[in-house]
């Protein structure tokens, strides 16, 4: 008889640690769950998809992590002036250019004595004279870093655009939109009646700085 008292007592004894590790994986299993459900939910979200996400949005990397609506808001206002500049580098290349070739033409002129510009009064007008212009590495230097400039702010709104967020695309639109209308307001000279024949082929005049 003490025997089976004592083979019961060890029994029960088994089943209460049995029942209490189950209660421990179980509580350690819920433990895991609530933690990963809670960290889920403070986590980037990507989509390859259109989408219209705000908070917990990520671009580019987990530091630019959305938390907020107001730091959405900003986020949008700062890719739309990075599109604007984009036109603003753009623009300054090509102002760079003509920079340098009216300097090249400058000095072309100031170091020929026997140069003269045509005028309605000459009878007869020498043929086009033509000198080959080449930058210096100096100059070269300077058009190549603003064209680098240009293609890496051109690269990081390619990557925004590709996060297909519709807030940050419509975005990018409106930036180029500013852009284009602030620094590329050109200005061209037309030529009428009275005009050399010269300048029937018509020459663009640009302002020298973004939004002039």
């Amino acid at each position: 008889m003490s025997g089976s008292m004592s083979m019961s007592m060890s029994d029960m004894a088994s089943m209460t640690m049995s029942t209490a590790t189950s209660t421990a994986t179980a509580a350690t299993a819920t433990s895991s769950a609530m933690s990963m459900s809670m960290g889920s939910a403070s986590s980037c979200k990507i989509s390859m998809l259109w989408n219209w996400n705000v908070k917990n949005a990520c671009f580019l990397s987990r530091s630019w992590h959305i938390t907020s609506n107001g730091m959405f808001a900003a986020s949008c206002i700062g890719v739309a002036f990075l599109v604007v500049s984009l036109e603003l580098l753009r623009r300054l290349s090509r102002e760079y250019d003509v920079f340098i070739l009216r300097q090249f033409q400058r000095n072309i002129a100031a170091a020929s004595p026997d140069y003269k510009r045509p005028n309605c009064a000459d009878s007869c007008r020498p043929g086009p004279q033509y000198a080959t212009f080449r930058p210096t590495p100096l100059q070269q230097l300077v058009r190549s870093a603003l064209h680098a400039a240009t293609f890496g702010v051109a690269y990081i709104v390619m990557l925004l655009a590709m996060y297909y967020n519709g807030y940050i695309i419509i975005s990018i639109f409106l930036g180029a939109f500013l852009g284009k209308f602030l620094c590329d307001w050109t200005v061209h000279h037309v030529p009428i009646a009275g005009v050399l024949d010269d300048a029937r082929g018509g020459t663009v005049e640009e302002p020298t700085v973004c939004c002039g």
